[in-house]
């Protein structure tokens, strides 16, 4: 810090130099009057300077350290008025709030972005061009559906205290969007927002973000289940399925691992399971459930013997693109501020969308001798599925080695093992996202590490660096997988006993655009 006599005399020398100037100045015309007038209008403040004013200015005190640097001053009090301390705290408070919260609403349309277009663009072109509106009307619709079911009960059910029952579900705290709105206080005669707490910790994160944030999660994941009912699955009776699903499977398993419940870290199951974007939350439970209802719903006419190729890969590639880019707010913004952590996640998880693209592809070059887009657009989603539990508790280096395995088993999980077994999970929703979300999982058990996270407070994480979080991960994999498929097929049996799930044989030939919705993909005039 530079002395205040010193400040003085440099002030002093400079309008002596000034003054001299300003004859000379005066002779360059226009230009130099208007320099003289700049420099007369600055005269005040360099004067109040060399007098030593303080009107209209602030000076900070000096430390003890910087009064012995100038000569003739004496020690003073090392410490800023109680009002300027106060209002330091309450401008950085209110910087860290808009920041986080305008990257959180940033990221919350990032994810939408996923989902329709991006989503629905993936698996619109996979289909056949008789069903292709029908997975846009399924993405758009899902998604508002699921918007007003999360707003109504759904975050409550996931993100509030249950009581006595908080090990399984929350409770009514945050119903119809009570204690998440902004309220009016009379005391304080001025509004007031509630805010997101971290455990037991206040962020700056206003709550309203958080919800909107979360639900967007809730939203995505019934729409990643159509992938594997697609082209035989009725309207109403998917819209149903979803409903029942997000309540009783979905809030459940979100609560479980993320509110406090009985796979959360570190007081759940073998010492809980972290999930940083939604491995388990999301994929595993969408990607378990999906398989279930491809089972339960059966093949597509003609599977197996029919021609079935994708109408339109143009699509899926654009797609593909749309979720490489709308994942980083998927995964950057699960840090849930601007900070350092969303920095790593953001690089962790475009590392692995790339390994991905890259492991597919090396397959499918070996076994058919060319790389195609459907390969490499399937590569990259798997990749990014791979690293969503871990995005923000491993370094971006092994993020490489999960887009890579994922990439490699999800190649096999969508030829081979589909073959084997079977099933006509018609958009490969599990063998992409379950697959890839159950070997995430895993992996994070392996790699997490609290160089990147320290949500242990100092305790190791991941195996490889002497943790123990690998049994809690793999209990948590096994709970998800178990309770997912068990209540999807009690759901499934319900929703088709009473509305039906799938549509007729004459209906499926036709298209599901004409028949279930009135309309065509393509009309060429």
């Amino acid at each position: 810090m530079t002395p205040p006599v010193m400040i003085t005399q440099g002030a002093n020398s400079f309008l002596s130099r000034l003054a001299t100037h300003f004859g000379a100045v005066l002779k360059t015309g226009l230009y130099g009057r208007f320099l003289v007038f700049v420099a007369i209008s600055l005269l005040p403040a360099l004067g109040s300077i060399g007098n030593g004013s303080q009107s209209n200015t602030f000076e900070p005190e000096l430390t003890a350290q910087d009064a012995v640097l100038a000569p003739g001053t004496e020690p003073v009090n090392n410490r800023l008025p109680e009002y300027v301390v106060a209002k330091i705290a309450s401008d950085s408070k209110s910087a860290a709030i808009a920041g986080n919260n305008a990257w959180l609403m940033t990221c919350s349309a990032l994810v939408l972005f996923m989902i329709a277009p991006g989503l629905a663009l993936f698996y619109a072109g996979l289909v056949r061009k008789k069903n292709v509106l029908s997975i846009f009307i399924q993405g758009l619709f899902l998604t508002s559906v699921m918007s007003v079911v999360w707003a109504l009960y759904g975050y409550s059910l996931a993100f509030s205290n249950g009581g006595s029952l908080n090990l399984w579900i929350g409770g009514s705290e945050y119903l119809c969007l009570n204690g998440v709105s902004r309220t009016w206080d009379d005391l304080k005669h001025a509004p007031i927002t509630p805010m997101w707490f971290s455990g037991t910790t206040e962020t700056s994160v206003t709550r309203f973000s958080h919800m909107i944030f979360q639900g967007m999660f809730f939203s995505i994941s019934p729409v990643i289940m159509c992938g594997a009912l697609a082209e035989r699955v009725k309207f109403h009776g998917m819209v149903a399925f979803s409903v029942l699903w997000g309540t009783f499977v979905y809030c459940p398993i979100a609560h479980a691992i993320w509110g406090g419940g009985i796979l959360s870290y570190p007081h759940g199951l073998l010492g809980g399971s972290i999930d940083f974007a939604g491995g388990s939350v999301v994929h595993i439970s969408a990607g378990v459930s999906a398989l279930v209802a491809a089972l339960v719903l059966g093949s597509r006419l003609g599977f197996g013997k029919d021609p079935m190729p994708p109408h339109n890969l143009t699509y899926t590639a654009i797609g593909a693109a749309m979720l490489w880019f709308g994942w980083f707010g998927f995964n950057a913004g699960s840090a849930m501020a601007a900070d350092e952590i969303a920095t790593s996640a953001f690089a962790a998880t475009h590392l692995a969308a790339a390994a991905g693209a890259i492991g597919w592809w090396l397959l499918e070059w070996r076994s058919r001798g060319k790389p195609t887009v459907l390969g490499v657009s399937s590569g990259l989603v798997a990749g990014l599925v791979c690293i969503t539990p871990a995005a923000g508790y491993v370094q971006p280096m092994p993020s490489l080695l999960f887009g890579f395995a994922a990439g490699i088993g999800c190649y096999y999980a969508c030829s081979l093992c589909k073959h084997l077994a079977g099933y006509d999970d018609s958009l490969d929703a599990f063998g992409i996202h379950g697959v890839a979300g159950i070997l995430g999982a895993i992996l994070t058990g392996l790699f997490a590490t609290r160089a990147c996270n320290n949500i242990g407070n100092g305790k190791t994480l991941g195996w490889l660096e002497g943790g123990t979080l690998l049994p809690g991960q793999l209990a948590s994999i096994a709970v998800v997988v178990v309770y997912s498929a068990l209540t999807s097929l009690v759901l499934l049996k319900v929703v088709d006993w009473t509305i039906g799930l799938r549509v007729s044989a004459s209906d499926e030939r036709q298209g599901l655009d004409v028949q279930q919705h009135g309309e065509e993909g393509y009309i060429f005039l």
